[in-house]
């Protein structure tokens, strides 16, 4: 077997260099982390260097993503690890060196760096905010000031495995009907471009009367090959103006109002604001997060303008003295019994409990509307196929049958 040297560092910071007998670089690196050393830099002798830290920059775009997955497993393990008496740095240690994600690993490496160096590990994660969100943040700052970090980690995970369960949910109804219509507009212009131009040539050269469905659908059909390529180009550019617009305030407020208003999806839109609300505004203030900020937060996380000028102007009237359900029924966002049962919860010192179990009532309402528009878009896109393609039939078929009857 190839020798390899290898340099590193041990856990109490101590160099260490050698020379290991393995099959591979992996069964190296499995040796070193027995041996409880974390190499710096790892060559086959005589050759070049295989260490995992010297590396081609890979540019930014081409860096694995850190999934909700990647973050449900970590916090999940962190919080085990807490919970048995691990000191923090041991434990961001060991996740750096298990996780499969680089990005992640990365990231890792540099928040134990950090609280190594005496910050606090909320602040430690506000250095890479596209993985830990102010949610995730601010109850992990809570957690280290209240003593219950393995506790409010454990919850962490529970919210974000719901959230996502949510999200897999709507997105769930978006992704059957789109990918069957985009199917049906590549087919229709495929006929358009290609074969309804053949029965064109045919009926001209035969010089039969044409009638009314087939030469509107010749007529679209010339379009489609004369004026197809500048058409697909205005709606590139509508795209993109339009997805401009949407970066704008006042854009992305026309359109979220817009989807609150659609029929049916708009009522689903709804439901999923309210769930990701009260699940998110629960999670805090059972951790002990102040209702001002937390509020604060579950109005960066709504997703939604609407939603979340409500929650705003639903803060600004608490700092004033007033309770949370009167301004949140006065916006006409959240439903009456939402509202109502808030109220209650206010009332009974219990808002937390009552804010988690409407969010688990709106959960399974949301699971059923997606189970409603799945059953309900399914037949409607069938029949419409049918009768696209049906009349697209009878269409070019029309002539046939007449030049058929008139030899007869």
């Amino acid at each position: 077997m190839p020798m390899f040297v290898y340099e590193g560092r041990t856990s109490q910071g101590d160099m260490r260099k050698g020379e290991i007998e393995a099959a591979n670089q992996a069964a190296v690196m499995t040796k070193l982390r027995e041996m409880k050393i974390k190499p710096t830099s790892v060559k086959k002798k005589g050759g070049i260097d295989l260490s995992a830290d010297i590396n081609i920059p890979m540019p930014a775009f081409l860096q694995p993503k850190v999934g909700e997955k990647d973050l449900v497993v970590f916090t999940r393990q962190f919080a085990t690890m807490i919970d048995s008496g691990l000191p923090l740095v041991q434990c961001l240690e060991i996740q750096a060196n298990n996780v499969e994600n680089p990005t992640f690993q990365k990231q890792l490496t540099e928040i134990k760096e950090t609280v190594e160096g005496g910050a606090t590990f909320a602040d430690a994660l506000k250095k890479f905010p596209k993985t830990f969100d102010p949610l995730y943040v601010n109850l992990v700052a809570a957690g280290e000031v209240g003593g219950i970090l393995d506790t409010i980690l454990n919850r962490l995970a529970a919210y974000i495995e719901k959230n996502n369960k949510l999200k897999r949910q709507v997105k769930g109804a978006m992704v059957y009907p789109i990918a069957i219509l985009s199917v049906m507009v590549i087919i229709l212009w495929v006929i358009m471009r290609f074969v309804v131009p053949t029965f064109d040539q045919m009926f001209s050269e035969v010089g039969a009367e044409l009638p009314v469905p087939t030469q509107i659908l010749i007529t679209m059909s010339n379009f489609v090959v004369n004026y197809g390529l500048y058409a697909i180009v205005g709606l590139v550019i509508f795209f993109y103006v339009f997805r401009r617009a949407l970066e704008t305030e006042t854009g992305r407020r026309l359109w979220d109002s817009f989807l609150l208003k659609m029929p049916i999806f708009g009522d689903l839109l709804r439901k999923v604001a309210v769930a990701r609300f009260c699940r998110t505004l629960g999670t805090m203030i059972s951790s002990g997060v102040p209702i001002l900020d937390a509020l604060e937060i579950c109005s960066r996380s709504a997703g939604n303008y609407v939603v979340e000028d409500a929650i705003m102007k639903t803060r600004d009237s608490i700092s004033e003295g007033r309770t949370i359900a009167e301004p949140l029924a006065e916006s006409g966002v959240f439903p009456g019994m939402v509202c109502q049962m808030i109220n209650v919860g206010e009332a009974t010192g219990a808002l937390d409990t009552m804010l988690n179990k409407i969010a688990d009532f709106y959960d399974d309402e949301v699971e059923v509307a997606v189970n409603g528009i799945t059953s309900l878009i399914e037949p409607f896109i069938i029949v419409f196929l049918g009768v696209v393609v049906g009349g697209l039939v009878v269409a070019l078929y029309l002539p046939i049958f007449g030049m058929a009857g008139a030899v007869g």
